[in-house]
């Protein structure tokens, strides 16, 4: 924990260059001049940290970034010079090296003018011996359906090291259709109101979300990784295309190239699709990418069974066969064997916990049968036909969602079984499914990890879809059927912080009072822990 001075600071942090709560759209901070959306770092290393800024101008300009220790800026422990160039959306992103391990530094930009960003803090990573890290997980932000209370939350505490965010940072939906327009709520309209397909859309949603201030206020606080999920491009996405894609909109090709360029423009990381992180001794923590570089396309059930008269033995025969299928990928073969062989390397170097922060949800996830009465009557006909099918596909002993590893099951056997030969201690942060998780992931009969998934920041989950069910009738129906799944929160939105110590993890689930109204209040957190060499949560 930080001293007096240190909350002081933080609070000047909070007020220098933000005003909290009137910073303008996302047209007026396109059509601003100078540092129109404040300030971002990530990608930390022991040694050196990425920062990002925007400065628009009517041509190239020649910033200067600066690093110290203190918050005057007295001592500069760094800095240099980068260009924001308008061919890159004005963006201006500089690795800065030399640093010492595990310090705090404050950082800003200089225009030529004189002009100076929000000044933001960050930190390198940890070198040697580490007796605790904390890293808070974040996924699944639409801005329409409520505010980042999730992130406003925890860019008030002073106990986060890093921040993880696995994906859906942003939704590409036209506005009025996730939410439909009943739905949102009120003030948080997001830019441009059409689908995003072109480079142009791209760039405009994320400058809407990144005008939103409890999300400018977290970049500016602590450093991020960041990878993205399918929302970044198109709902379901895989290397081939998206369920939200079609010919009308053009090449997928082209519209998959505008989201990586528009993502890798406005995020502070590295232009690498995978990557790892170095804790200190006390975790590695891999980044891998589950979307577009291999992910075979998903298994579509209503596809499978159109046409077919018997169902039940249709589902039988995929569920035996196609389903298991050795050869299709989710990450490919390439990056499978940066991931085995760091797991390798990391536990032989002594490292005491291996850390995969990726997009989606690890753990067996089973329809309960209880749910075929969760959804009334009045449900639209393809909404009951689902439902039907899903029952039908649990007792095939196929999973709930087959956009999860748990479409994959092959490639994540290939996973938990290289984690269990390198004896790595295996903590596996996931997104994607808007609501929270903790499974005891196994493999061939034995403990192989744990998994901590996240909720969603605004995301509906299955509260939603099941007004008239209360959380605990379908957390106990869904770990019935679900013997990996050990807790669940199918209720809330929130975020998580997992603290690491040698022996021990605690992940701690944070749930938001509201998502439809501006209000950081927690209506609880829940704890759950594991000591290192068992791979399973504790009783």
């Amino acid at each position: 924990m930080w001293g007096e001075i240190d909350r002081r600071l933080l609070i000047k942090l909070g007020t220098a260059g933000l005003a909290a709560m009137a910073l303008p759209g996302a047209a007026e901070a396109m059509a601003a001049q100078g540092f129109t959306h404040g300030v971002a770092s990530g990608e930390p290393g022991a040694n050196s940290i990425l920062l990002w800024t925007r400065y628009a101008a009517p041509s190239d300009t020649r910033l200067t970034a600066e690093l110290s220790e203190t918050f005057d800026f007295a001592v500069l422990a760094g800095g240099g010079s980068v260009t924001a160039e308008g061919e890159r959306d004005h963006i201006a992103k500089i690795v800065i090296g030399g640093l010492d391990p595990g310090r705090w530094y404050y950082y800003r930009f200089i225009a030529p003018d004189g002009s100076a960003s929000p000044t933001g803090r960050t930190r390198t990573l940890p070198q040697g011996p580490t007796s605790a890290f904390t890293l808070a997980l974040f996924s699944c932000a639409n801005m329409p359906f409520g505010w980042f209370n999730a992130y406003g939350h925890a860019a008030a505490r002073g106990d986060i090291d890093l921040v993880a965010h696995v994906g859906d940072y942003l939704y590409e939906y036209k506005a009025g259709e996730y939410p439909s327009a009943k739905e949102a709520v009120p003030g948080r309209l997001v830019q441009p109101p059409q689908e995003l397909v072109a480079l142009a859309d791209y760039r405009l949603r994320y400058a809407a979300y990144r005008a939103d201030p409890d999300l400018q206020r977290l970049h500016q606080l602590f450093p991020m990784i960041a990878q993205w999920d399918d929302h970044e491009f198109a709902n379901d996405t895989w290397k081939g295309g998206a369920e939200n894609h079609n010919e009308g909109e053009g090449s997928w090709t082209d519209r998959k190239a505008a989201a990586e360029r528009a993502h890798n423009e406005w995020m502070p990381v590295a232009e690498m699709r995978w990557r790892d992180y170095q804790v200190g001794d006390l975790a590695t923590i891999f980044l891998p990418e589950t979307r577009v570089t291999a992910r075979d396309e998903p298994f579509d059930l209503d596809a499978l069974l159109k046409g077919k008269r018997d169902v039940a033995a249709t589902l039988k025969q995929f569920a035996e066969g196609a389903y298991r299928d050795p050869q299709r990928q989710l990450m490919g073969g390439d990056q499978e064997k940066w991931l085995f062989d760091g797991f390798a390397r990391s536990v032989k170097a002594g490292t005491r916990w291996q850390v995969c922060a990726q997009q989606i949800v690890m753990g067996a996830l089973f329809t309960p049968p209880e749910s075929q009465n969760w959804f009334g009557p009045d449900q639209p006909d393809f909404v009951q036909r689902r439902v039907a099918v899903a029952q039908l596909a649990a007792k095939a002993g196929l999973p709930l969602n087959m956009d999860g590893w748990d479409g994959y099951p092959a490639a994540r056997d290939r996973l938990l079984a290289a984690a269990q030969r390198a004896d790595a201690d295996l903590v596996t942060l996931s997104g994607d499914s808007h609501n929270a998780w903790a499974f005891d992931l196994t493999h061939d009969g034995r403990p192989a990890g744990i998994e901590v998934g996240g909720h969603s920041i605004t995301s509906p989950g299955f509260e939603a879809y099941t007004p008239g069910i209360s959380d605990e009738a379908r957390v106990s129906a869904l770990r019935a059927a679900s013997p990996q799944l050990r807790w669940a929160n199918t209720r809330d939105r929130g975020y998580v912080t997992v603290g690491f110590t040698p022996d021990r993890v605690i992940a701690d689930w944070h749930s938001v009072a509201s998502v439809r109204s501006h209000d950081l209040a927690l209506t609880g957190t829940h704890r759950m822990t594991a000591a290192r060499g068992r791979r399973t949560y504790d009783a």
